[in-house]
């Protein structure tokens, strides 16, 4: 079974940033997924194994940055200029394929989810 451990999140004030972590037991292509209250679950970014390439909601594009360190696999999301419409529980995801990485059914293992608040 493969744990994904987040780190990070918490209160920020709108304009500031917040970097989220996630440690995987393994090799996969990762990525991170938000839900703001009665809201839909939101694809926000994702990252292939080898990290060569990067995806990203247009919500969070040249805001948001994900990168990753295959040496113990964890990947980072720096998250820059944030608004209150980031406030959301974000979800750290990983699979081992890649290909895709853009959608809620490309993902078998999910995170328990960090809480971000974005005050305004």
């Amino acid at each position: 079974q493969v744990q994904l451990v987040e780190f990070g999140g918490g209160l920020v004030q709108a304009g500031g940033s917040l970097r989220l972590s996630c440690e995987a037991s393994g090799s996969y292509a990762m990525g991170w997924f938000r839900q703001a209250p009665g809201k839909e679950m939101q694809f926000v970014s994702a990252i292939s194994r080898s990290g060569s390439n990067t995806y990203y909601a247009d919500s969070v594009r040249g805001r948001f940055t994900i990168s990753r360190d295959s040496a113990d696999n964890t990947v980072s999301l720096q998250m820059n200029s944030l608004k209150a419409e980031d406030t959301a529980v974000y979800y750290c995801v990983a699979t081992p394929r890649d290909y895709g990485l853009s959608f809620r059914v490309d993902y078998d293992f999910w995170g328990l989810g960090t809480q971000v608040t974005v005050s305004s």
